[in-house]
């Protein structure tokens, strides 16, 4: 009873609000809770309309995360020759626009040697197709028998396909022009919505010390000093390792392209400079870049020799599996604080979870956690190496400087035998 008394005697109007408000609080969090596990369907629509809304922000800061890779690293080269005030204003401007030049360069240059080698391709295929169906009119009933698939084609009514075909086009001519309609509006649409977020993204990376340091004084003055702390120093953890992975990704492109291009130029196939470029630049694409890389490289070798393409595709199979799992944890370990077995963990669960998303964003995520768990726990061992023994540990021997030491008692043995 006397300890309850305590308790409540300890109680202050202050904790009581306190506790109050905790508890309310508490209680609204796990209604919510409950409340959305019941309607599921509604939260992830009013989700989706949210997302909708902020897309072009959410873009525009993935573009800033992106930009301030290479801005970062040249901003950096500029301020160290900058001495005067007026050309360290300048630097910021000078080192987006020389990164922003970089990646435009780099994908001009992936365009000018990609596109017109496929455009080829395309008129290699349809001369190729051109030339077939005038081989194949120009014969006679005699030759097209002796055909494997002869009798087929003589036994196909040409006329009637074809009158099919333009009363087919005739029904659908109204939804063939809405749905061309539909993807000139998208297309709109979706230009507007990336130079919108090119615009936001330019904002973030020209004031982005300003938004650091509102950021920091908004956490320090909404949340507890320690949670403030903790929160600012993991979002600064998560800066480096993002900015880690993206360079460690652009650097794993650049190693994959180099591969391909010297396995393609040892296997002598055609179009190794287009198709090495080609697949380094969409390595940078999560799970579908590799596909891309491949579909478009067999097709463009597929125009030369059939073989040929059966053998590129056979390569670059193997080239990715010895990418993905030897190549890249190597790489990613080096740049981000992960073991490369967890790398590959953080790429399988993330694509698991969220897909491509999930893929690429796995690896700087369990990059993060690791470096604060490893923090964590290296406090948690100090903190317990720091505490004195408990009571009911064993007490540790006497020290030969403790047994040296004359004890308190000693003058009065000494007086007592006196």
């Amino acid at each position: 009873m006397s300890a309850r008394k305590g308790i409540v005697m300890d109680l202050t109007p202050k904790k009581k609000r306190e506790l109050s408000l905790w508890v309310i609080v508490t209680v609204s969090v796990c209604a919510l809770i409950f409340l959305a596990v019941q309607n599921l369907g509604t939260v992830a629509a009013a989700l989706g309309w949210v997302f909708g809304l902020i897309r072009p922000l959410v873009l525009g800061f993935a573009m800033a995360i992106i930009l301030n890779v290479p801005m970062g690293f040249i901003e950096r080269k500029l301020l160290q020759n900058c001495g005067s005030s007026k050309l360290v204003k300048l630097c910021r401007p000078a080192a987006f626009i020389l990164s922003l030049l970089f990646i435009l360069g780099v994908i001009a240059g992936v365009v000018s040697l990609v596109i017109p080698e496929l455009v080829n391709a395309f008129a290699i295929i349809a001369q190729g197709i051109s030339d077939t169906i005038g081989t194949v009119s120009a014969m006679s009933v005699e030759e097209l028998e002796q055909l494997p698939f002869g009798k087929t084609l003589l036994g196909i009514d040409w006329d009637a396909m074809l009158l099919s075909l333009q009363n087919w086009l005739k029904d659908q001519g109204g939804s063939i022009v809405n749905t061309a309609f539909g993807t000139i509006s998208s297309l709109v649409d979706g230009v507007f919505e990336f130079f919108m977020a090119l615009v936001f993204a330019i904002y973030i990376l020209f004031s982005k010390d300003t938004l650091k340091s509102q950021g920091a004084r908004l956490l320090r003055a909404w949340l507890p000093e320690r949670a403030a702390e903790w929160l600012i120093h993991a979002f600064s953890v998560a800066n480096v390792s993002f900015r880690n992975f993206i360079s460690g990704q652009s650097l794993e492109a650049v190693i994959l392209g180099v591969l391909c291009l010297v396995g393609m130029l040892i296997l002598d196939l055609p179009y190794a400079p287009m198709v090495g470029a080609l697949v380094g630049i969409t390595a940078l694409i999560p799970v579908v870049g590799a596909f891309i890389g491949a579909a478009v490289g067999a097709f463009m070798i597929l125009t030369v020799s059939p073989v040929k393409a059966l053998v590129f595709v056979v390569f670059l199979v193997l080239l990715q599996q010895i990418e993905g799992n030897l190549i890249y944890p190597k790489v990613m370990s080096s740049r981000v604080s992960l073991p490369g077995m967890w790398i590959l963990a953080a790429v399988v669960v993330g694509s698991g979870i969220a897909g491509a998303l999930g893929m690429l964003l796995g690896v700087p995520i369990a990059s993060t956690a690791y470096v604060l768990i490893a923090e964590a726990t290296a406090e948690r061992e100090s903190q317990r190496r720091a505490q004195p023994p408990q009571k009911n540990d064993p007490q540790p021997a006497a020290s030969p400087v403790r047994a040296e030491t004359p004890s308190k008692t000693q003058p009065d043995m000494k007086n007592q035998q006196k």
